[in-house]
């Protein structure tokens, strides 16, 4: 039981901030941890609306308090000495660069950006039976990019074939567009756990990078 809550633990999320409190990427909690140990970076506890900073042995004491009166709000990683919550937040200690000012175009984030649901029939799929549409085919001179990519089921990837959808007679949901911040932080930021990200994240002037 200890080791799989353990190894529970281990997989949650925490979003890394620089020097200056600016969000930089996602990592696990067993990297968050090994930066805490080794004091290159701090945690960033957010409670109603105030914040404050624990380094490792700190946030250990504090995880004490919290393991007793609010147990039910964390994640934990259980050791055969202590139990210690996962932080939501850190701050790296030493580390001022700017996060990176645009998103990636790579398959992942263009099935995130459209929430793996086909573009054409509306309907959701598994990753593995969606396809990446070309809304003008390549053969009339569409492009790889953000505008012209969408994802589309097997079926609909079949029936459009090599026309655009207008000559297909089908109808995009909704317009493809570049996305101002990774995709990817939409589908973390819709548990409950992530919240306190919000705090850090402007969607309109950087984005974050998931490692």
């Amino acid at each position: 039981m200890q080791t799989a809550q353990l190894q529970l633990g281990l997989e949650c999320r925490v979003l890394v901030l620089n020097k200056h409190y600016m969000a930089l990427r996602v990592i696990c909690a067993k990297r968050a941890f090994s930066l805490l140990c080794r004091e290159q970076a701090e945690v960033v506890a957010c409670d109603d609306g105030t914040f404050a900073n624990y380094d490792f042995h700190m946030w250990r004491q504090v995880s004490e308090a919290k393991h007793t009166f609010e147990a039910h709000k964390y994640d934990w990683v259980s050791t055969v000495h202590f139990a210690i919550a996962v932080p939501r937040v850190i701050r790296l200690l030493f580390y001022d660069r700017l996060p990176r000012q645009s998103v990636k175009f790579n398959r992942r984030n263009i099935f995130a950006r459209d929430g793996n649901r086909c573009q054409y029939c509306g309907k959701k799929f598994p990753t593995p039976e969606l396809s990446l549409d070309h809304v003008v085919p390549r053969t009339l001179g569409g492009k790889s990019t953000w505008t012209n990519i969408v994802c589309a089921c097997t079926a609909c990837n079949v029936r459009k074939g090599g026309r655009t959808p207008e000559q297909a007679r089908m109808k995009l949901i909704q317009k493809p567009e570049k996305p101002k911040r990774n995709p990817v932080i939409g589908v973390h930021l819709s548990a409950d756990r992530y919240q306190s990200w919000k705090q850090f994240l402007d969607h309109a002037y950087w984005s974050v990078e998931l490692t």
